[in-house]
């Protein structure tokens, strides 16, 4: 009963008077999709949107399941890391509607999401031929090993099923999980086509860039971030407060773009770096991405600061070419910097808070989302040393409507960070240790009922972080270049 009231009511909502639609509500429904036709009738359907996705797949036939090729984040980037395929299931509701499962499979080529405990040898070894001491070692004399390491027939079949070349992955990073957002995807791609009103249209819009020919019907933008829609306005300004030095904070960041414009929010990004890069950032952003525009970005002084405090690392670098390659297939990303670092103290914020202001009040339209340091986006007057300071969050909320600050929440890890030394006479930059608490391996944004003392309203959580190094380290953050050293 309740299927069939929830479906007439999305089908009423999307008729619109002369055919248009307006921008579907960006937050995934927490309830199942339910199709009002048997499974056998909605099924081609679902081949051809895995089709036109640009999704290739395999099918068993006989049991309505197919399952997709791996497909890498923001359209095929060499430095994301991160490979999603989508085992689909046909389901019968009753004998007159049905549903998908759609569960995501994702892979990385670090470990990150490998299981506790993977990684030890619970049992006999599997190499066949050699000495009997030798088996599954990999020694000199054991016939199953190739080159240092014992592989055998068995596991012949898992490595072959590996994805091969750009798309090579590391064992013991596998995570499966059911995806509703991708199922709502889907659906809202079907059903406009079986709707007997032409003006029906419930399929997800993206927010196409102005002057783009063309905008993708799928891109694979990773997990859905849990709670990041809810805050996702027109005009609206999310400011997070980061820990700099980490790989999964312009994960975040790149990730939370390419699911809202994907979703039909143009963003816009506030990058907390110097003000002189913003043309040479600009041009790379436009650019093809190429070894000559690498090299154009990154010869800025920016990038070879004497005390690299991990805002030119490489995730950072990486970043960017994540946000050029939306930009590239005519997605609506907009990206400005707006650090002032001649200045200190009050003067730095209030130079901080008038450039933000002018982008936004420049692009109503738009959603923005502003990364610093976790200072500067405090809604609270005050610090501990300086009871009248005024951080560019204090400075924001009184001249913008929808101000939101989230602290940065994760486990603990390591970080690129820059501190003080020993003595206290000058700063040592490197890796170190980042203690935090462990709240489960994906990324959510949570709101609190009201704001702390220090003017947060909740955090953006980004699991067990891990430092990235400056760019320039890591053959000038070039995806392209070999690393300056092995891992």
């Amino acid at each position: 009963m309740r299927s069939g009231i929830w479906l007439s009511l999305v089908m009423l909502m999307g008729l619109v008077v002369g055919g248009c639609a307006g921008r579907q509500d960006l937050e995934t429904p927490d309830y199942e999709a339910i199709y009002d036709m048997p499974l056998e009738e909605m099924w081609p359907s679902v081949r051809e949107y895995f089709t036109d996705a640009n999704l290739p797949y395999r099918e068993d036939r006989g049991s309505l399941v197919l399952e997709t090729e791996w497909k890498q984040e923001f359209g095929g980037s060499k430095i994301a890391g991160y490979w999603h395929r989508y085992m689909v299931i046909g389901k019968r509701e009753t004998p007159t509607k049905s549903k998908l499962w759609i569960i995501r499979i994702t892979k990385t080529v670090n470990k990150a999401l490998a299981q506790p405990g993977r990684q030890l040898d619970w049992g006999a070894g599997r190499g066949l031929g050699g000495p009997p001491g030798d088996r599954g070692t990999g020694a000199p004399g054991d016939a199953s090993a190739s080159e240092a390491y014992g592989i055998s027939v068995e596991d012949d079949a898992d490595r072959l099923a590996f994805p091969v070349g750009e798309n090579a992955f590391y064992v013991d990073s596998g995570q499966g999980t059911r995806d509703l957002t991708m199922e709502w995807r889907v659906f809202r791609g079907i059903m406009p086509k079986f709707a007997k009103q032409q003006a029906v249209r419930a399929e997800q819009q993206v927010a196409k860039a102005p002057g783009a020919k063309d905008a993708p019907a799928f891109t694979e933008c990773g997990q859905s971030i849990l709670g990041l829609k809810k805050l996702a306005q027109e005009g609206g300004v999310l400011l997070l407060g980061e820990l700099h030095g980490t790989q999964e904070v312009p994960r975040f960041i790149a990730q939370s773009v390419c699911q809202l414009v994907t979703a039909g929010m143009p963003v816009t990004v506030g990058l907390e770096l110097p003000v002189e890069n913003e043309e040479r950032i600009s041009t790379f952003l436009q650019s093809q991405g190429g070894e000559v525009d690498w090299l154009k970005l990154m010869e800025a002084p920016f990038w070879r600061s004497p005390y690299p405090d991990g805002r030119g690392s490489e995730a950072v670098a990486n970043m960017l070419e994540q946000l050029r390659q939306l930009r590239a297939q005519g997605l609506d990303v907009a990206v400005f910097v707006y650090d002032h670092p001649k200045l200190s103290g009050q003067q730095r914020e209030d130079a901080l808070t008038k450039t933000v202001l002018a982008q936004v009040k420049a692009t109503p339209k738009r959603f923005h989302l502003v990364v610093s340091g976790n200072v500067h986006p405090r809604t609270a007057k005050g610090l501990p040393w300086d009871k009248q300071y005024k951080p560019m969050g204090y400075l924001l909320k009184d001249q913008v409507e929808d101000v939101t600050a989230l602290d940065m929440a994760y486990d603990s890890g390591t970080a690129w960070i820059c501190a003080a030394d020993a003595q206290g006479r000058k700063l040592d930059c490197g890796v170190k240790e980042a203690k935090g608490k462990d709240n489960g391996d994906r990324f959510f944004v949570h709101r609190w009922n009201s704001a702390n003392k220090e003017g947060y309203h909740g955090v953006f959580y980004v699991g067990h972080v891990t430092a990235s190094e400056p760019a320039i380290n890591k053959g000038l953050g070039n995806p392209d270049a070999a690393p300056a050293s092995a891992p």
